[in-house]
């Protein structure tokens, strides 16, 4: 009995869009989350449109350390071409404007809610009576009390918990093996690998900043302006 060769995927891109950001191949080994048909295993972290615009990853989740606000998520969504993981606050934002805020991002397109690890049950069970998408809960430590979250209706689980992600990873699997994972990866691809086998259905990935980016294009620019005068 043979065996099959490796599937070999084409990929088609343009002189214009060769320098993008791509996620690290270690994600792909990730199964993955599955959110209305939409496969997702590397979701970029980033509020930056420019980054969300020329990235291979397949969805982005867009929370950031200010008051949420709708106009920031039309206008990640106006200009994504992957699925959205929206925030909506969760910590000084709550109550009501969590809700508004909730319905505001599942009208735009975002394809999931993100609150964060503050939130009160209360908030949490007042946006799951009122949105369609699934709420995901931003866990950062591993005192949480995933089954009371669950309970409310919370469908996924967003752990960050810097050094402890794995481990935290870990805990929650064993207690919950049908539960959907996205975990933060680190920066190195034996972290991703770990968090991974620890049990995170996806990864989330900070790229690079925009500064950082254009830096090395700049470098690169005058690089070429050396070589042309020697």
């Amino acid at each position: 009995m043979t065996n099959k060769k490796e599937q070999v995927i084409p990929e088609l891109t343009s002189t214009l869009r060769q320098d993008i950001i791509r996620l690290p191949l270690e994600i792909q080994q990730a199964s993955g989350i599955r959110i209305f048909g939409k496969l997702i295993k590397g979701i970029i972290f980033s509020t930056d449109i420019a980054i969300i615009k020329n990235c291979n990853a397949d969805a982005v989740i867009a929370i950031y350390p200010f008051t949420p606000h709708p106009t920031i998520i039309d206008a990640i969504c106006q200009v994504a071409d992957i699925p959205v993981l929206a925030g909506i606050g969760g910590g000084l934002t709550n109550g009501k404007r969590s809700v508004n805020i909730g319905l505001s991002a599942e009208a735009e397109g975002a394809i999931a809610a993100v609150v964060n690890a503050p939130t009160p049950d209360k908030t949490i069970k007042r946006i799951l009576d009122f949105i369609d998408i699934p709420l995901v809960l931003t866990i950062v430590s591993e005192h949480t009390d995933v089954q009371a979250k669950l309970d409310l209706g919370i469908k996924i689980v967003n752990v960050s918990g810097g050094a402890k992600t794995a481990q935290i990873v870990r805990r929650i699997r064993q207690q919950f093996p049908d539960l959907p994972i996205i975990a933060t990866g680190g920066k190195t691809p034996e972290s991703i690998v770990e968090t991974i086998e620890a049990g995170a259905n996806a990864i989330t990935y900070t790229p690079p900043s925009n500064g950082e980016l254009f830096k090395r294009k700049m470098e690169l620019y005058r690089e070429q302006e050396e070589q042309k005068h020697h």
